[in-house]
Formats: structure tokens, sequence, C-alpha cells
């Protein structure tokens, strides 16, 4: 510093010396001012380890340096340079000097590293102002990231940043599925200063992937993303307006719906509560055709001989689109007896009298002749249709055409199963139908229903049939009119039911089985199970979790046997299956059960209108729900022949179907059973016709095991159509020289209301045939029925008759049931594992739409999907219904399906995953899917890497 001063005082005194000869140039110096600075040191960052570059500049100027934090520079970390200004004519000194992160990490005092600069002239110095340096860093973590929502559409969306600590403070930015955000381009949108993301009113274009993206001068950083979804939930379109009945004449049904789309639910929004079809029912005015009045009197006598008289159609007139009478409205005939006046003068036939006389005579003639041969005709028609009606007494058999002289030539293969008469005709494959819900748990090997019927299945088709061209389910299609039901139809079934109860109905009708009460019991914890009633097609599923734990109930199931429950059921309502109660009456679980009923109903909503009843406490039965309407108290899922009901409510419950039109068809099970009286020459054939349904042909089992009957033919199922035609039940090809039958009783017919109003009652009607010889060990013969303009079916009876094979072979070989419920993870198809990641995949809703709709969708069970969002776990209630369904389907095939094309439909809008990243399966169940909907962010190389401080 003292070398400074003396310099300073040199140039001083030689400035003062040489006042008289000093040059142009330095009379500014002389004349000059302090120094000002042209441009002082500005505050900066280091970056890295790259050092910063200070400078000043600064006129008149003799000298100028650096100090920093109080210390002056060294002079050799100086760089300097000296020019002079044009515009001044004034000497400009510039300083520059270098400072490096050592120096300023070696610093340590009570502020920021500093530099300022000092400038010296002829009248003194000046000093700059002060920069700091400071070293630039930017942290790695967020102090606070952005969160995932799910808002409504319209309502405001708020994403909280705060950015990772830094020098200098980070500016914040937001990303939007990797686009840059702007407030500016975007009035709905607000940025502000706290670096939150509002969105003022929610649009569907708002769902997406949001990142807030801090930077400055050392490095950018991303937050985790947050995935915003942008819902709407449903809403009901207007109603359509009815629809016409559906019926021309009579009683039918009038439907209007609307639909979930106003706003249709997106992204995981609330379904539409309430039903989507209404359905009332309508009375359309049936035609009426025209009636012709009497005719007139006779007008008098023309001039032209004739008379008039006429008759008018309102007789009555048609009405509501009712024929036009046929004929003439008007008739003429001539007056005078063929004498008649022209120019007022009589005309007489110039014939003589005798002449007409025998014309007369041979004219009656001809006619008396052709009226005898007309009437000879009719009659022979009469007789031969008497024979042939289809509402006839009898029925022709063939083996009568023969004159009763057949060969039969009777051969065995095994003992018990001879070969039929007919050996040349194609075997009939027609098999009994199968059920979906178990008959029972089976302890063991299975068992079959039956005992092995005849190897051959061989069937004789009689020679009447065969030359009508009529052969197994043939159909008799009429040329009726094309009404629906007919009005007095509701009078038929109620008189049907009064007559019954009055005990008229005497000619074969129900059977009464005797059964005793079917009832099944089980204990169930929190591992639920599964419980059936032997033999009856009905079951219960109790799900996993739906007891407490560390409780259990005793649960039980009954079919209610008899008629009384049904007598109260209104209309033309039938029952389509048993009566099942489950309970006890205070159960109280976390999830409905799955409760599966067989039916006997071909389902089609045209043509039935199904419902589920529940029977109140004063014995009625109450409407619960339509079966093709929806519901968000229970479920109800129509297969082919079982019902499958999700309740939550125990008591006795009901499948009950009313026919819409002539169309609906419900099955029946035909069977044939014959034994031999002891100690006489009869056998006893007895046909049964009962509802298509496990629980109805046990009835027929158990009365044929105290008659200690034999089971002739498997079994077949016959359409019975709602058209009002009765059942004929006829036999045929009984061989005449063998065996006898009472004349008159080879066809025998139940009425329509008897069979259409079975509720699950068997009918049966007998044949007794007798044999001429004890050495007749032999009974070939065809049992036909079918309905009048209906559907036909044959059962083929070939069997021995001696009693002493009549124990031989029982028909029913089905052992008692000893298994009749289950509990914990064997009643289940799907592993509990498996249940358990379905339902954490599937109950959250993300923006990818993988949701429980989508699995429902892909189960096929995406009706009355309002049902499903009331749950707690939409898709543990699925799976629940699912495992009810395919009860008697022993792999996870359709299941593993489903999701397996969900995870093809993932697959397409997701990235694809690194090479070293398993694929998940139907084991893992989409596991990466669990991460949620947020887009994968670039974190990773920056966690793995220590903290960066720039």
């Amino acid at each position: 510093m003292g070398l400074l001063l003396l310099v300073y005082c040199t140039v001083s005194v030689v400035s003062k010396g040489a006042t008289g000869d000093a040059q142009p140039d330095a009379l500014p110096s002389v004349q000059g001012t302090l120094p000002h600075f042209i441009q002082e040191p500005e505050d900066a960052y280091i970056v890295k380890s790259n050092p910063i570059k200070l400078r000043c500049r600064a006129a008149p100027a003799l000298q100028i340096f650096f100090k920093c934090n109080g210390e002056w520079v060294h002079q050799n970390e100086h760089l300097s340079q000296e020019y002079k200004d044009l515009n001044t004519g004034l000497k400009v000194r510039e300083v520059m000097i270098n400072v490096s992160r050592q120096q300023v990490e070696d610093f340590h005092g009570p502020e920021d590293y500093w530099c300022l600069c000092v400038a010296w002239s002829h009248l003194g110095t000046s000093k700059s102002r002060k920069a700091t340096a400071r070293i630039a860093y930017l942290r790695k973590n967020f102090e606070q990231d952005p969160q995932g929502k799910e808002v409504p559409i319209n309502g405001m969306i708020v994403l909280h940043c705060r950015p990772p600590e830094g020098v200098p403070v980070a500016e914040v930015e937001w990303l939007k599925n990797e686009e840059l955000l702007s407030s500016l381009t975007d009035d709905n949108i607000d940025t502000r200063a706290d670096h939150n993301l509002i969105i003022h009113e929610a649009r569907l274009s708002d769902s997406g992937n949001y990142t807030c993206l801090a930077s400055n001068i050392v490095a950018k950083r991303r937050s985790a993303t947050a995935a915003v979804i942008v819902f709407v939930n449903g809403g009901w379109s207007l109603w359509t307006e009815w629809s016409p009945c559906n019926v021309p004449c009579g009683r039918g049904v009038q439907k209007r719906s609307r639909t979930c789309t106003n706003p249709a639910p997106l992204n995981g929004g609330a379904f539409c509560e309430g039903m989507s079809v209404q359905k009332i029912t309508c009375n359309a005015l049936c035609p009426i055709d025209g009636g012709w009045d009497e005719w007139s009197e006779w007008t008098v006598c023309s001039s032209q001989c004739e008379r008039l008289r006429g008759r008018e159609c309102s007789s009555p007139a048609p009405r509501h689109r009712g024929k036009m009478c046929e004929g003439n409205s008007e008739a003429t005939e001539n007056c005078t007896d063929g004498l008649c006046t022209q120019n007022r003068k009589l005309l007489h036939d110039v014939k003589p009298q005798s002449v007409d006389s025998s014309n007369d005579v041979a004219l009656y003639s001809g006619l008396g002749a052709g009226a005898i041969a007309v009437a000879i005709l009719v009659v022979a028609v009469m007789l031969y249709r008497k024979n042939h009606s289809e509402y006839g007494v009898d029925v022709i058999d063939s083996s009568a055409l023969t004159g009763g002289f057949q060969s039969f030539n009777f051969k065995t293969t095994r003992q018990g199963n001879p070969l039929l008469l007919n050996s040349s005709m194609q075997p009939d494959l027609t098999v009994g139908r199968t059920y979906s819900t178990p008959l029972c748990f089976q302890d063991g090997a299975d068992k079959d229903l039956f005992d092995p019927l005849p190897d051959i299945k061989v069937k004789v088709q009689s020679s009447f049939m065969v030359s009508l061209g009529v052969s197994e389910r043939a159909e008799f299609h009429a040329k009726g009119p094309a009404e629906t039901f007919p009005r007095d139809l509701t009078r038929d079934y109620s008189g049907t039911a009064d007559r019954r109860k009055k005990g008229l109905l005497t000619l074969n009708g129900p059977v009464s089985t005797g059964r005793e009460q079917l009832r099944t019991n089980g204990v169930f914890g929190h591992a639920g199970g599964r419980m059936v009633v032997p033999n009856a097609g009905v079951s219960l599923l109790v799900p996993q979790g739906a007891v407490a734990e560390n409780m259990s109930w005793e649960m039980h199931m009954v079919i209610n046997q008899g008629e009384a429950s049904v007598q109260t059921l209104e209309g033309c309502e039938i029952l389509l299956g048993p009566e099942v109660t489950y309970g006890p009456p205070v159960l109280d679980l976390f999830t409905p059960v799955a409760m599966s009923i067989a039916h006997c109903a071909e389902v089609d909503t045209e043509n039935w209108n199904i419902q589920l009843k529940r029977k109140t406490q004063d014995s009625k039965w109450e409407e619960v729900m339509s079966v093709e309407e929806e519901c968000t108290s229970c479920y109800c899922l129509m297969d082919s022949s079982s019902c499958h009901l999700l309740l939550g409510q125990p008591g006795s419950y009901a499948l009950v179907g009313e026919p819409l039109t002539q169309a609906a068809v419900k099955r029946l099970k035909l069977a044939v059973f014959g034994s031999t009286e002891a100690g006489s020459m009869s056998y006893g054939l007895r046909v049964y016709c009962v509802d298509d349904t496990p629980h109805a042909f046990q009835g027929v089992v158990a009365a044929e095991k105290t008659r200690g009957g034999q089971l002739l033919e498997e079994p077949k199922m016959l359409p019975f159509r709602a058209n009002t035609f009765s059942l004929q039940v006829s036999i045929q090809d009984v061989p005449q020289f063998l065996w006898s039958i009472k004349p008159f009783t080879t066809c025998q017919e139940f009425s329509f209301p008897q069979v259409w109003c079975s509720n699950q009652q068997p009918l049966h009607c007998a044949f007794s045939l007798e044999r001429f010889s004890p050495a007749t060990a032999q009974l070939s013969c065809k049992i036909s029925v079918r309905q009048v303009k209906g559907h036909e079916q044959i059962l083929q009876v070939y069997t021995a008759v001696a009693e002493t094979e009549k124990e031989s072979v029982p028909f029913f070989m089905q052992t008692d049931c000893t298994i009749t419920s289950q509990t914990g993870p064997k009643a289940f198809k799907i592993p509990s594992s498996i249940r358990h990641r379905i339902c954490a995949t599937f109950d959250t809703a993300n923006a990818k739409g993988k949701d429980w709709q989508l699995l429902a969708q892909k189960l096929h069970l995406d009706r009355n999907l309002g049902y499903f969002a009331k749950q707690r776990s939409p898709s543990a209630v699925i799976l629940n219904l699912w495992e009810a369904r395919h009860q008697d389907t022993a792999d996870l095939d359709s299941l593993a399906s489903a999701l397996e094309e969900i995870g093809k439909i993932h697959s397409k809008s997701s990235p694809k995953p690194d090479q070293g990243e398993p694929r998940p399966g139907f084991g893992q169940v989409e596991a990466g899917c669990e991460r949620g909907a947020g887009a994968p962010t670039n974190q990773a190389a920056e966690d793995s890497a220590p903290e960066s401080t720039g």
C-alpha cells in the first residue's frame, strides 16, 4: 500500500511541476474530476467448478484495484487495459479478476462473498457497488409433489407444488402429458406465484398426467406425475314414447325406455339410478267383422218383370280393422214365373204342357241323385277325419294295418338289453337335458343319475307315422288367425285352479309325491362356502368375507313343497322353478349371497314377463324385480336353464312367469316308467309330463320308488307353447298278437290349463296292457306325446317284462348325497390370492378405463350396472356371480380369457415394458396396473446419483 501512495505522490508532484510544459492531451486530466464507473461488478453465481469474472471500467482513472471481503486483491490477479474514449478524449481503464469456487468455499464470513472496485484519479478515489459471488445449486427432491385427483366435470382442480431448495430460486413450469402449459393461452388455467396450478372449471380435456418442472441455471427437476381424472356422472335421457301394444288383439304390453346417455358416465362416473325400461299392460281392441242384416221385403214387380230386395252390413258393422261382409247387398228375381209383359201383352210359352212335365221329372231326378252322392261322400270324409282327427279319442295303430301277423325276432346283446324290432333304422341319439346347477356334492367318484338304459338306442318308427312323414319333434303349423293370447285365457287359468281346489280334476292329473320337506343346513364363517339342496338344481353361495371375522352363522335352505303358496299367484302367472327359502331371518351379512335356481322357461323377453317375487309375512307374494328392468336392491341373471340371484335379504323367493304371447314356451320333461303287477298278466306303463327342472322330476322319482317302477327310456324334453291347445299322449305300435289293450284307451289328453299351470307338480297317465301268453317276455311300443298344433316327442319302449327280471336293474342309481355344504377355499373356483388381486386392480377407476365396469363387460355381466355400483367392492360381487354361474365347470378358462382381453386393451394404450421386466399374466392380474394411471417419471437416474449442488 505504501508503494501505491508513493506513486500517487510522484504523479502529483510531476503534474504540479510541469504546468507550463504540459501536453495537450494531459489537459483533461489536469482539469479532471473524480473517477466515475462506466461498468460496475455484478452479482454472479458459480456453476459447478467454473470461475466467475468480475469487471470494472472507470474514467478518468489512473488505477483500478479490486477489494474482496475487505482485503485488496493482489496486483498480479488483475487483468487491466487502458484506452482513450474518442467521444470525450478521457482515458478509460478496465480491470477484470477471476473468483474461483475454492475462494468462495474457503470464505467463512457473516455475509456472502463480495467484491468492489476502487478507482484513482488526480482528484481522489471512487468506489463501486458490492457484487456478491455465490455457489449455485438445486436440490433433488421437491418439498411437495402434486397429488392425483378425481374431480367431477366443471369442478375446480388445484395442484400444489413446492420446488426443491436452490440458488438461485428455481422457476416453476407445468407440463400436461409432457407438453408445456401456459396461462396466457388459456384463461381457465392460473399458475400463481406460489407455484400452484389452478383449473377453475374442469373439462374432459383436462384429464391427463400433470408434472411440476423446476429449473435454475444449474439443473432441471421433475416432480412425481399426478394423474387427474375428470369424470362425468351418468344422467337419464328423456323417456321415449310408449311403444304400440305388442299384440293386435287382447292383453299385451307397452314399453318405453330411456338411456343413461344424458350424459353417459365417463371415467368411472356413477351410473344412473333407477329403471331404464318401464312396462304397462294394454288392451288392444280386437277386430270385429261385419255381419249382414235381415233381407228387406221384396219390391213391387217392375216393368222389366223383376223385383228387388236388399240388406246392410250392420249386424254388426265392421270395426277396428274388421272385415266387410262377404256377398251381395242386393238380390233380384223374376216375378212373373216366366210370364212377362212386353208392350202390355202377356207372352206364353208355345211348348206343350206334357213336354214341360217330362223335363221337370228328369231335372228333379238328376238333382236327387247328385244330392245322395254328395251326402255319401260327406259321411265318408267325416268318418275318415274322425279316425285321424287331432282331437280324436283313438289313434290308428300301424300294427293293425298288417292284420296282426307281424313276425318278431328277439335277440339280446346283453342281459336285460334286447335288440329292438327294426335294427335297420338310424339310432336316435337324443339325450336328457343337463342342468347347470349341481345336483349335490359327490363324496368320491361321480355316479350316473339313472341306470344304464339298453345299449342300442334304435327307435322304432311306426308305419303310420312314417307314412305321414312325421318324425320326432315334428311341428304342426296351424293357419289360424295371427292373434296372440286369447281374451278368455285368464278365465281358463282361474277355472282350472278352482277345479283343482274342488278336486274335480280326477282324470290322471297331478301326482301326489308325499315327499318330505327338502332342507339343507350348514355353518359358515368368514371364509364363506356353498350349500346345495340334493338333486334339486338349487344352490346358495356365501361369499368370502360376507360373515364377520370370529363369527359364524348356522344357515339353512328349504324348498317349499305343495301348492298352498301357488294359489296366491295372480292372473296368468305360473311358477317357473321351485319356491326356495334361505335364512335364518335375522341373518346379517356384509355382501349379498348368490342363489341359483333351475327354471323351465325358454327365456325370451318378447314372449315372457318374468319376475322375482318374495313372500311377505302374510303369505302373499310381492314383486321384487322384473328380470329385464334395472334394480339396485337385487340382481337377476337368466341363463337358459338356471336363474342366478344376488340377494341381500333372507326369505322365500320364487321365479314367476307371465306369458305375453302364444309363442311363450315352457319346457316339459317326459319320462315313461313300467312295472309288472304281481301275479297277473298285466303290465302297466306310466307316462309323466313335468316341468323341466331337477326338483320337479324328483317328485316323479319319489312316486315311482314306492311303486317299484323302472325307467324305460331316457327322459326327453318337449317345448310346450302357450297357444291354449291340449297335450295328447298316445301309445302306438303295440304287437296285437302278443298284447291287448282296452279299446278307446290308446290316446289320453291333458287340457291346456292342466299342463300350463302344473307349477312344478308332475302329471301322468297310465296304459294297462295284458299278455296273451305267460311266455311273452318282451314289450316294444312307442309313446307319442304332442301338443295339438305344437311339438311332438316320441318315447321308445323296449323292455323285458318277466317278473323275475323286475328288480334286476333299478332305474335310479343316484345315492343320497352325503355332502350338502362346503366351506372355505375348496368351495370356490377362484383362488383367494387371485380374487384379492383382481379386486384391488379393478375396484379403483383410472384414466384408462380399466375398472370393474370393463371386468363386468368382458364377463358378459354388463346389465344392471347400477347394482354393482352400490356395492363396497363391485369386482368382488361380480366374481361371486361368476362363481355361481360357472359352478358346474372345473376350470377358470372364461375368467382367464376375459382378463387376457383386458390386458391386451391395456397394452395397446401403455408404453412397452423394459425387456428385463416380466410380462404380467393371469396369476399376476396385470400387477403393473396397480400403480395407478400416472405416467413414468424421469427421476430414476437422478435418484441413483448423489445430490448435485452445481
